[in-house]
C-alpha cells in the first residue's frame, strides 16, 4: 500500500481518491477491512482528522462502511459503483467534448463512429 501526496488538492481528497483506486484495482477487495484511521495517520504522518475526512468521503459514496467497534470495510458492489462513476465521468469529460468538437469540424455521427472504429482497429489513438 503506497500513497503519494502533492499540492494539487487537499490531502483528504487525495487520500480518498487513492483509496478509491485501491478498491477499484482490488488491492482492497469487497468485504475486506481497510487500515484504520490511526494506522493510516501514523504510517502517512498526517493528522487523524484528515484521514477520517477522506475515509468519510468514501463512506458517503457507499464504498466503505463503518462497523461499530470493528473498523471500516469495503462494501459489496463498491467496484461496480466506482466503474459506473468513472463511466459517467468519461462521458462528461471526453465523449461530450469529442462530440462538441466533431460538430464544430462538421464531422457527422457516422464519420465519427468510423474514426472511433479505426482507433480500436489500430489499437491506439495515434492515427
Amino acid at each position: 500500500m503506497h500513497f503519494e501526496f502533492d499540492q494539487s488538492s487537499p490531502i483528504y481528497q487525495q487520500l480518498a481518491d487513492q483509496m478509491e483506486e485501491m478498491i477499484f484495482s482490488g488491492l482492497f477487495p469487497e468485504g475486506d477491512q481497510v487500515p484504520s484511521t490511526t494506522q493510516l495517520s501514523q504510517e502517512l504522518h498526517i493528522n487523524p482528522a484528515t484521514v477520517l475526512k477522506g475515509m468519510n468521503m468514501l463512506v458517503d459514496q457507499q464504498l466503505l462502511e463503518k462497523r461499530r467497534g470493528r473498523g471500516m470495510f469495503v462494501t459489496a458492489g463498491a467496484q461496480e459503483k466506482i466503474m459506473e462513476k468513472r463511466k459517467e465521468g468519461f462521458y462528461q469529460n471526453y465523449v461530450a467534448s469529442l462530440i462538441q468538437e466533431a460538430t464544430k469540424l462538421g464531422i457527422t455521427e457516422d464519420h465519427l463512429l468510423t474514426l472511433i472504429q479505426r482507433g480500436y482497429q489500430n489499437g491506439n489513438t495515434q492515427n
